[in-house]
Order: structure tokens, then sequence, then C-alpha cells
């Protein structure tokens, strides 16, 4: 499981009760919960988080434990009034939403350039136990490397994504590294700010980490149970 900075970490890791102990690999350390996840505090960012998640992921296929599913998680900006100050999101899709060229007819993403990709899909069935087990909402969250700070990308944003419910900057990185193992990939956000104006006295970040353990207390058993091989 890969947040981006350790407060969002230790907010997962609340939900999970046994003990934790860490282990350092290059560029990054996982922690293990005893009966529970492995945890990574994966950094800031598509790249970052990437080449975090693909160390832990190769570390762990290469002592013979390889991961089944790889998960992102922590705190992101919501879509007002999709996705409201507290609520919990889990992505159907995982959107790279500023990977592409700027033209004179407006944004492109990178396949319409003819090369990479610029979408991951969490296996729907999983995504409808999380959403129903943890009462989250489901649309796409989109991933960027510059957080949208006014009202005019906000909203070029919701126009080219109409789906979108939030905003954060490290899930296609980690979807990035599961696809390159071969292994699906899930994304759960708490929201902690509208997209939009930076207003930093509105953000609610306590209450979104709060909301991160409550959700995956939640969503613990969905995870502990599900077999990829079922969907």
């Amino acid at each position: 499981m890969a947040t981006a900075v350790p407060a969002e970490r230790d907010a997962v890791a609340r939900a999970f009760p046994g003990a934790a102990h860490g282990r350092a690999l290059p560029g990054v350390e996982v922690v293990t919960i005893a009966d529970g996840p492995d945890l990574i505090a994966a950094g800031v960012g598509p790249a970052r988080a990437a080449a975090s998640t693909a160390a832990a992921l190769t570390a762990a296929a290469l002592d013979g434990r390889p991961y089944g599913l790889v998960v992102s998680a922590g705190i992101a900006g919501g879509f007002p009034p999709h996705a409201p100050l507290a609520s919990l999101v889990v992505a159907d899709e995982i959107t790279a939403a500023d990977l592409g060229a700027e033209t004179a007819d407006g944004f492109l993403p990178v396949t319409d350039l003819g090369f990479g990709t610029v979408t991951h899909r969490p296996p729907a069935a999983l995504v409808r136990e999380v959403a129903a087990a943890s009462g989250a909402l489901t649309g796409a969250v989109l991933t960027v490397s510059t957080v949208t700070g006014t009202a005019a990308r906000a909203a070029r944003l919701r126009d080219r994504h109409p789906g979108a419910l939030a905003e954060a900057m490290e899930g296609f990185g980690v979807a990035e590294a599961a696809a390159a193992h071969g292994l699906p990939v899930l994304e759960v956000r708490a929201v902690s700010n509208p997209v939009g104006p930076r207003d930093r006295a509105a953000w609610r970040i306590g209450d979104a980490l709060d909301a991160l353990t409550e959700g995956f207390g939640k969503i613990a058993p969905v995870l502990e149970s599900w077999n990829r091989y079922d969907s």
C-alpha cells in the first residue's frame, strides 16, 4: 500500500491493529503490519511514487513473496460539489490528467500523440465491494504533477474528465509500477480540500486523515478476502 507521506501512511496503519516493523530498501522503507498490509510512504508526485513502488514490488518478488494487489492511498482534493470535504473516494479509473501536450486547440493526452497510456482501471468488482463496505464515492481520480490552484483550471479538468471526483499526485505513478509487475491496482482517497483556488483556511487535513483511517477499517476485510482471480 503506497501513500505519499508518512502522515498518510500512519493514518492507514491505524486501521490495522497488528504490530509493525520497518525494513529499509533503496530509497524507501517498507512497514509491515502483522496480519495486515505492507505500507510505504512513496514520496510526492507520480515519478517518485512510481520509483518507490517499483522498488518495493521488485524486492517482494525477489524475496519470493510477491504481492497480489497494489493500493494507492492518501488525501486528495475533491471536485465540489461532487466530492465534499472528508468524503472517501475510490477510483474506478486512475488517469494522468496533465500527461500530454498543450496545443492551440487545447490539451492533447499523450495517447493522442501516438504513444503511452493515460488511464489505468482498477478491477470493477473490487471497486464495487470497497465502495459498498466503506460508503465511498466512485469516480475518476486524476493524477497531476501540478496541483490545481485556480477555478479556471478546475473547470477545464472537469470538462475533460466529467467523471472526475478527486485530484492527487501519485495514483498514476503507483498504477504504472503495478502494471509493470502485472498487478491490479486500487486507489482510495479522502478529500481534504476542494479542487480550485488555494484556500488553506478551508482545508481539513486532519478530518481527511481520520476519514482515511475509518475507511480502511471498513475496507480491510474486503482487501483481505479479495482474490484477483475471482473477478
